[in-house]
């Protein structure tokens, strides 16, 4: 019988590479002249994937978001696995955000993704494994035909690919 290839897409991020991202950002946030004086800080929530950012208005929320990013894509971390709440007020006058991180492939987008790889025709089978896809299939052409099609594809969350064998 012929070997059997495959791989996982996975959707997750390196928490101690967006740890590092924000401490970053927050000695930025620091140096920087416009921030002096004000009550802008950012905590980091492991245990809820989640980023929260406080500071005095919208205009400087925006400005932290903005470094955030910049700090984020420097460390290799797509900014599609970061998920915006809406900016609400806080507590003395401030204003804060609830960023989410992205962590696992929901079941719609993993039909989705399952959807995409039936189209190709290609022999290779998908199926959903807890928050992932694996994709195994005989020819380890067609599957690097998969990977090339679903980085092409404009996904609106990020994706990687783990355990190619």
């Amino acid at each position: 019988m012929a070997q059997q290839n495959s791989f996982d897409i996975v959707s997750k991020v390196d928490l101690q590479e967006v740890d590092n991202a924000l401490n970053q950002a927050n000695k930025e946030i620091i140096q920087r002249y416009d921030f002096k004086g004000t009550k802008t800080h950012i905590d980091f929530n492991k245990k809820e994937n989640e980023i929260i950012v406080v500071s005095d208005d919208d205009y400087k929320l925006k400005a932290v978001i903005e470094i955030i990013q910049n700090k984020m894509v420097k460390r290799g971390i797509s900014l599609k696995a970061l998920s915006y709440g809406q900016i609400e007020p806080a507590a003395g006058g401030t204003a804060k955000i609830k960023i989410g991180l992205q962590n696992g492939i929901d079941k719609y987008n993993a039909r989705l993704i399952i959807k995409m790889i039936k189209d190709t025709k290609l022999k290779v089978q998908a199926q959903v494994m807890d928050e992932q896809v694996r994709v195994t299939g005989r020819d380890k052409d067609d599957l690097q035909t998969i990977i090339q099609m679903i980085r092409d594809a404009d996904l609106k969350f990020a994706v990687q690919f783990v355990n190619y064998r």
